[in-house]
């Protein structure tokens, strides 16, 4: 099976993970197909496929020389987004010859380069779409079908000689759960990737440092008819309060390595009142002063307020560079594997977070490496068929270089 027909296979399967359920795996389509990978993984012919409680599949496509190789590893998750539907994905291969993409006729729905000029970049190529009502799952199902595509070409290859490799699919990713339960030593690899980039090049090593604060704020409740110098209203303290964050710091404000502060979730009464943010920057010292900004923020409020105002803040993950900047053989891999498959490299910020992050702070140093896919998280996206298969190419070309390089040696 190839990897294009792989992937449209995988998108059947409704993997949407829930931020609510308090299991792991939060759904149980994840672990659905996870049973099916483990199926297809013994038909390829891997060794120690493994399938644990919590929904973490490895297996391992032994070496087929007896040259000391490091051994390495690929990674995607198995979940989509809860952002939208996953159910019932109805994917479409076009022959994008410009123009819109008619996803949903009924229901007037079009993909359109105005309002996604990159779709213009793959004019001449197979596109694969929705049909409006769904997301497509490239995030991160274009990853599995890449890494087991490229691993299944190698055991057809064994002319191609490579050292042994490690494959893993991780739940959750999309709630931020997905190296929760990860066990590194049981990987049992030197580094590995994580398929799960946007468009053909990407390749990552750096992200933001993340931190997720809540900021309650209590009010006194009174009459409005009696409430003079009495009444302390919850509600616009709150809104005070995210008066003085600097609107230039906030998402739509920033780009590249700039940092932000962003208001996720508000809500509030007279009596009560609260807002979420999440808090990003790439430079360590930058994000612990924006931290320390907010916790300045409260002390202030509650020098106007006494009582009033209380702030939760926990670190979400680091950024990797910190750790892959010690090994950048990991990226310069990458960036020749990549070469040699006809892509060119994309090397850029995350501007977000990944398994990778959390992955190379537990000593498997991760980058991040394309997939293919371009709008995620909703009905208009869209996965080349070509960037696809470039991505199974680029997985193929690692491992090779990697036992060349160390013939070399």
């Amino acid at each position: 099976m190839d990897v294009l027909n792989r992937f449209l296979r995988y998108v059947t399967f409704d993997t949407q993970s829930s931020e609510t359920s308090g299991t792991t795996p939060s759904t149980p389509g994840q672990r659905l197909f996870a049973e099916a990978l483990v199926e297809e993984l013994k038909a390829i012919g891997l060794e120690e496929i493994s399938l644990d409680e919590n929904c973490y599949l490895m297996a391992t496509l032994p070496a087929n020389t007896t040259r000391d190789i490091p051994t390495i590893g690929f990674i995607a998750h198995l979940d989509t987004s809860p952002d939208m539907s996953g159910k019932d994905v109805r994917p479409r291969v076009v022959q994008y010859t410009g123009g819109n993409i008619v996803l949903n006729e009924q229901e007037d729905i079009k993909l359109s380069p105005m309002m996604f000029p990159e779709l213009s970049d793959y004019q001449g190529q197979e596109i694969i779409v929705t049909d409006g009502t769904t997301l497509l799952g490239a995030d991160d199902k274009a990853g599995v079908a890449a890494i087991i595509a490229a691993v299944d070409y190698l055991k057809n290859h064994p002319e191609i000689e490579h050292g042994k490799v490690r494959i893993g699919f991780t739940p959750d990713e999309e709630i931020g759960a997905g190296a929760d339960y990860f066990d590194v030593a049981k990987f049992g690899c030197e580094w590995a990737y994580t398929i799960d980039g946007g468009a053909i090049g990407e390749l990552e090593y750096e992200n933001f440092n993340a931190a997720a604060a809540k900021v309650s704020f209590k009010g006194l409740n009174v009459h409005p008819g009696y409430a003079k110098d009495k009444m302390v209203n919850a509600s616009l303290l709150a809104a005070e309060f995210a008066s003085w964050l600097p609107m230039s710091q906030r998402p739509e404000h920033t780009d590249g390595y700039e940092g932000f502060y962003h208001l996720t979730a508000m809500s509030g009464t007279v009596e009560e009142a609260q807002l979420s943010y999440i808090i990003r920057d790439h430079v360590r010292t930058a994000f612990e002063e924006k931290k320390k900004q907010l916790a300045e923020l409260v002390k202030r409020m509650n020098e106007m307020h006494p009582g009033s105002t209380t702030l939760e803040m926990r670190d979400q993950y680091y950024n990797m560079r910190e750790v892959i900047e010690q090994k950048k053989h990991v990226v310069d891999l990458a960036f020749d594997a990549m070469k040699k498959a006809g892509v060119t490299p994309l090397v850029r910020p995350i501007r977000g977070g990944t398994d990778g992050a959390r992955l190379s702070f537990m000593n498997l140093p991760c980058p991040n490496l394309f997939a293919g896919g371009l709008n995620f998280h909703g009905r208009y996206e869209f996965l080349p068929v070509e960037s696809l298969k470039k991505s199974m190419e680029t997985i193929i070309k690692i491992i090779e270089l990697l036992a060349q390089k160390t013939q070399a040696e």
